[in-house]
């Protein structure tokens, strides 16, 4: 478990992060979270739906390859979604806020983070 905090850490130390999450987006669990902002544990659940409703639009497209990332801004608020490529079935969830944030910056954290995930 201490990789999983360890990435959820780095996450938080992104400018204007709010709130971070590790999610198994095949059952919709949260494995470990840090910060506010929002509810985590029904963002994890909602998100997984996002993602696998991606996969298979994509899938029924014909489109190759993963996604990178999902960018939701909202009217105070950025959300990043990043499924992991060594980790099936996880992303990475960061709520950031819009005005403090740097996306370009916190885009780049996320995906160097990434790398480092371990499943538990």
């Amino acid at each position: 478990m201490s990789n999983l905090n360890d990435i959820t850490a780095g996450l938080m130390s992104v400018s204007g992060a709010l709130g971070c999450a590790i999610v198994d987006y095949t059952t919709g669990m949260l494995l470990a979270s840090e910060g506010s902002g929002v509810d985590l544990e029904l963002a994890a659940a909602g998100n997984s739906e996002v993602v696998k409703a991606k996969l298979k639009t994509m899938k029924s497209l014909g489109i190759d390859g993963g996604i990178e990332d999902i960018l939701i801004t909202l009217k105070n608020q950025t959300h990043i979604i990043r499924p992991s490529i060594t980790n099936e079935g996880l992303f990475i969830y960061l709520v950031l806020d819009k005005e403090t944030s740097n996306l370009a910056l916190a885009r780049r954290k996320t995906a160097d983070l990434e790398t480092q995930l371990q499943r538990v």
